[in-house]
């Protein structure tokens, strides 16, 4: 998708050169994302150009030359010091599960996962949430990440909590972190369900954290379920000193792009580590 959308910004800016994007957090196939936040630099005749000719312009004809399952819903000028990685202070997720009887509605099997509790039956809620409680905080996630080199594995997790929806009935569990390392979010998941569905006690994701270090019998679950749902920045005046602040806790890994169309662990090679992303 990343390719797609410079391709499309650089086709409806009418510039030459390759336009590249930074977003706040990555991505990968199979992944849904209605909050993510991207930035670029672009030629500032460019923008001017066509911002002129209406506020809206720019998103309509990005909508006529992107693909039918990518939308940009707001573009404008950033704030000073503004990076769409850097600049966060914390992305929210959700993960959405069906455990009904006889499997899933068929019109949300693009991103519902089905998955059972015990002999068939409906998850147990108030034991994941329960679990849930020991992964709270500033913690080595290590257990729960795929390492990279240089890159920390310490995160502050703000939220981690299931529910069931009323409309829909699905238990929908919502995560939201100052960052999230590569498989995170999906690990945490596949240590909640196997606690939910009765397979695990509800001490084990915490021994896993304890632990810090992956183990086979953490299933990174599949990607279907999860969207990234909101990103919170710091106040126009802290943007470039939070930017700073992010770069120099987690450290720059090097890695590049954002919202990426693979799920693979390969390295992408860049000349501008501002260019980083955190894989979700």
């Amino acid at each position: 998708m990343q390719g797609e959308l410079e391709s499309a910004l650089a086709l409806v800016l009418r510039v030459q050169d390759h336009v590249r994007i930074a977003c706040a957090g990555r991505t990968d196939t199979g992944v849904h994302a209605r909050g993510q936040v991207a930035h670029s630099d672009v030629p500032a005749a460019a923008w001017q150009s066509l911002a002129q000719r209406g506020d809206d312009l720019a998103v309509r004809r990005l909508a006529g030359v992107l693909a039918a399952d990518v939308r940009v819903r707001a573009i404008g000028l950033a704030p000073a010091g503004f990076h769409a990685r850097w600049s966060a202070l914390s992305r929210t997720y959700t993960y959405r599960v069906s455990d009904i009887p006889g499997g899933s509605d068929p019109l949300v099997r693009s991103h519902v996962l089905h998955h059972p509790g015990r002999r068939g039956g409906r998850l147990d809620i108030g034991a994941m949430n329960e679990a849930a409680q020991a992964l709270l905080g500033e913690h080595d996630f290590a257990a729960y990440c795929r390492r990279r080199p240089g890159a920390s594995t310490v995160r502050t997790l703000k939220e981690l909590a299931w529910v069931r929806e009323p409309e829909s009935d699905l238990a929908v569990m919502t995560i939201r972190a100052d960052a999230f390392c590569h498989s995170m979010v999906r690990s945490v998941v596949g240590a909640l369900l196997p606690v939910g569905d009765g397979r695990r006690p509800i001490e084990w994701p915490a021994q896993l954290l304890a632990g810090r270090r992956r183990v086979p019998e953490v299933d990174v679950i599949s990607p279907i379920g999860l969207c990234l749902e909101h990103v919170e920045f710091a106040p126009d005046h802290d943007l470039a000193a939070q930017a700073e602040r992010s770069r120099r806790f987690r450290g720059e890994d090097g890695r590049a792009g954002c919202c990426s169309g693979s799920d693979t662990d390969s390295d992408t090679d860049s000349d501008t580590d501002s260019y980083g992303y955190d894989e979700d």
